[in-house]
């Protein structure tokens, strides 16, 4: 939030409005069976604005973890969240494609744990339609990224997991 990589953060973190959802699961449907019961949660308290659907164990290698996305993504289609929620994904490991591991870009979508972060459509589009030239959103990440560096946010990170670096 600081550095503002997500322009939106702010105003939900100052409101309280951001449930953290750890999952004590590591077997893929178990963590699935967990989404939908999230996702019904949200529909159950519309002051929850989004919920960081944390991960710690099981999901820590990045090809199995984007598997889960992928799975976790057509799982909300067929249960009828189209269009209410979509996922934005963070791991530790977290490489963009076409990008080299080490690219500091990579640190905007990096996190202590795996994590799936569930948005509500219907507040994304609200937020979008207030903010000036939200397609920049992305190129100005990257641009904090190459410019602060690697070491930077792995400094970051560390001090997440209580590390010294």
């Amino acid at each position: 939030m600081k550095y503002n990589i997500c322009p939106f953060a702010r105003r939900e973190v100052e409101r309280r409005s951001i449930r953290y959802a750890v999952i004590d699961e590591s077997k893929m449907h178990n963590v699935l069976e967990a989404l939908i019961a999230e996702c019904q949660h949200l529909d159950a308290h519309p002051e929850i604005e989004t919920t960081l659907f944390i991960i710690p164990r099981g999901f820590e290698g990045f090809y199995p973890y984007l598997d889960l996305v992928d799975i976790a993504n057509d799982l909300l289609i067929e249960q009828g969240f189209e269009g209410i929620y979509q996922l934005a994904s963070f791991h530790p490991d977290y490489c963009f494609d076409g990008e080299a591991m080490d690219d500091p870009s990579n640190y905007t979508n990096r996190s202590p744990y795996p994590t799936l972060h569930i948005i509500r459509e219907a507040s994304m589009e609200l937020a979008l339609a207030t903010y000036d030239d939200p397609e920049s959103i992305p190129e100005r990440n990257i641009e904090f990224s190459q410019k602060k560096g690697s070491d930077f946010f792995e400094k970051l990170l560390s001090g997440c997991m209580g590390k010294k670096s």
